[in-house]
């Protein structure tokens, strides 16, 4: 299992997937700027990742289909040149 980051790492990371850290459930961080709470930006973070993963899946399953596909003609072709 993947460690939570929090603090500036949190931050760095959300930024990196372009999520965004203000917005609902907000609190004041130690810096005196306002922010989600760790735990939503974490939920945030989360959410976005599993985003990303299931995007590169389904770009994997589509060739998959395609590859499948071209190999259902390729043998019916085959079995009408007998």
């Amino acid at each position: 299992m993947a460690e939570l980051l929090d603090g500036k790492q949190l931050e760095d990371r959300a930024r990196e997937l372009g999520v965004n850290i203000a917005g609902e459930l907000i609190t004041q961080s130690a810096m005196g700027r306002h922010r989600a709470s760790d735990y939503e930006i974490q939920r945030r973070v989360a959410e976005a990742e599993r985003n990303i993963r299931e995007s590169k899946l389904w770009v994997v399953a589509l060739i998959s289909a395609i590859a499948s596909l071209v190999s259902a003609v390729a043998a019916w072709v085959a079995a009408l040149g007998k």
